[in-house]
């Protein structure tokens, strides 16, 4: 049998589909490097039209979360996250794109292009495997599509989501989110804080502000900047210049604080923290929890974030920071309680699939040449 043809479908909204895209695209790849796999933006290819609507979530997500909480309630649970003829209209382009690249596995890591791929199957002779590779720690109802024949997801909740959505169980593999193979292979805290140049004697502290540099950094710099405790914090700010300018704008007359812009190592960075401040996008509670470290998650989005703050405090691996003044506070209780921050760390471990990109990457290979 020949060596199949592979489409990775992503957006890039946010960091975590793209993330999710290179990690199978890796493993695949370590796996047969004679594979032709092809990493591609959906929307690229679509109508321009259609891109300014995809992109539109972001007018209410600034300006009225409240409104962009409930429209994602809303896609979350209904069976598409739009009209169908939009993305009949929206997506010829894509269809187009898909029938010259003939690919015979197609995945994809965003719920609108698997839906979009599902439509290209069921009324436009697409006749590849199609897999649903999601980047978050729950799953939207429109993921379950009858059309996809995998789905390489994260054990538990997400998986019996996927089930009540009606996806039969044979179709569901619980490997675990799939992510950058790094994570199978961390070096120990002390390593890695020496590779970084960070102080052992002290526990370290570190704050994520997404790749895009979203969050609130006079409240966290304040919140941190105002404990007796002794510890270290490295605030990472993304690819947001103007917030790496602020942080260090406000961290100036704060030794202990260290201000970086975007970073290629976050396993390093990871595996040398003692606790994580972040909103808790679906990447970054999936490399908490594979890196064994607490997550405080603060200020989260409506809909998905909330929804994985609730997860997090269910799988005892953090804590979701309702307020912002009761940040400093818990920080200082957990590095303080040694047991306690030990008890987070192991159920975190319990969690950790640092292989299911691999596992993922095996599984399509193999359900496609029985398909085929």
């Amino acid at each position: 049998m020949s060596r199949p043809r592979i489409l990775i479908l992503t957006i890039p909204h946010g960091a975590a589909h793209q993330r999710v895209a290179a990690a199978l695209r890796q493993a695949l790849l370590d796996l047969d490097p004679g594979l032709t796999v092809e990493v591609v933006n959906a929307l690229e290819h679509c109508a321009r039209w259609f891109r300014a609507y995809y992109d539109s979530y972001e007018i209410p997500l600034k300006y009225w979360p409240s409104l962009w909480g409930w429209i994602e309630g809303k896609q979350h649970a209904h069976t598409s996250t739009g009209p169908g003829w939009l993305y009949r209209r929206g997506g010829r382009g894509l269809f187009r794109f898909i029938k010259r690249f003939a690919p015979d596995i197609v995945i994809a890591t965003e719920v609108g292009t698997i839906e979009l791929a599902a439509l290209h199957k069921r009324e436009g002779g697409g006749r590849y495997f199609l897999v649903g590779a999601t980047a978050g720690v729950d799953i939207d109802r429109p993921w379950a599509q009858p059309e996809a024949g995998l789905y390489p997801v994260m054990a538990g909740d997400v998986a019996a989501q996927l089930a009540r959505a009606g996806v039969p169980p044979e179709k569901i593999l619980p490997c675990g989110v799939p992510i950058d193979p790094a994570f199978g292979s961390l070096p120990d805290r002390h390593a890695a804080r020496e590779r970084l140049e960070i102080t052992s004697t002290q526990p370290l502290v570190l704050v994520l502000f997404g790749g895009g540099g979203h969050g609130r950094p006079a409240d966290i710099i304040r919140q941190l900047g105002g404990g007796s405790l002794p510890y270290q914090a490295v605030l990472i700010a993304g690819r947001n210049r103007r917030l790496e300018k602020d942080l260090n704008a406000l961290c100036r007359d704060t030794p202990r604080f260290r201000v970086l812009g975007w970073v290629n190592n976050m396993h390093e960075w990871l595996a040398a923290a003692d606790l994580l401040i972040s909103k808790p996008g679906g990447m970054t509670v999936t490399e908490a929890i594979n890196s064994g470290v607490p997550l405080l998650a603060f200020d989260p989005l409506p809909g998905a974030e909330r929804r994985a703050c609730e997860l997090i405090e269910k799988w005892k691996t953090g804590f979701w920071v309702r307020k912002p003044e009761d940040l400093g506070p818990l920080v200082e209780r957990l590095l303080s309680q040694p047991e306690q921050l030990h008890a987070l760390e192991e159920n975190c471990r319990a969690l950790a699939r640092p292989h299911a990109a691999r596992q993922a990457a095996q599984a399509i290979l193999e359900r496609w040449r029985l398909a085929s």
